[in-house]
């Protein structure tokens, strides 16, 4: 029997997020809402879109810790620093959720395309491993973004393409169970 399992050895939930996103900004989160909230509408399933200032695009999840770890902040903080980009756009035109047996959150993602989305985390990752993160940039990479956390099971449909131009990337420190996401960085794309 693992210590996990013997009484009063049981693993602290996790309090605490550290990822590096994209957010659209304030007219563009509006119109992503209003099509979740659409959406949800259409399929009666209610209300619970994603409020727009949480609305983003994860290009790394660093992580889910009961306290950050001593450290991360900082070499996060320096690769996202050396990050050099222009500004580009992100393209969605699809809509549904990923997964097909069970449950999941709606999401919009693409049908193709974003390439320099996928380049930015490619660059992204040389600059985490060479900060000592290099152990959190393995896994496979479809952009998205979830528009409602609602558990539901509906086929990616096709939409109106929408687009909106990424400016930032920020590191962000969520409050899980709070729905609170704290700045800590940014790096201006340009």
């Amino acid at each position: 029997m693992s210590q996990g399992s013997l009484p009063g050895f049981e693993p602290a939930k996790p309090t605490d997020r550290l990822f590096l996103a994209i957010f659209p900004d304030a007219q563009h989160a509006a119109r992503l809402a209003a099509l979740a909230a659409q959406h949800l509408a259409d399929h009666r399933l209610g209300s619970g879109a994603t409020e727009t200032s949480r609305l983003h695009v994860t290009v790394f999840d660093l992580g889910d810790y009961t306290e950050l770890p001593p450290g991360l902040v900082a070499n996060a903080t320096e690769a996202l620093s050396r990050l050099m980009a222009k500004p580009f756009t992100i393209h969605f035109d699809q809509i549904g959720s990923f997964s097909r047996q069970s449950i999941g959150p709606l999401v919009l993602t693409a049908s193709n395309g974003n390439e320099e989305l996928h380049a930015l985390r490619k660059q992204l990752a040389t600059h985490l491993r060479a900060s000592t993160l290099g152990r959190l940039t393995h896994g496979s990479f479809t952009p998205h973004m979830t528009v409602a956390y609602k558990a539901i099971t509906i086929p990616f449909r096709k939409i109106t393409p929408i687009a909106w131009p990424a400016g930032e990337v920020v590191l962000i420190h969520s409050l899980l169970g709070q729905t609170r996401h704290i700045r800590l960085a940014g790096k201006q794309l340009g």
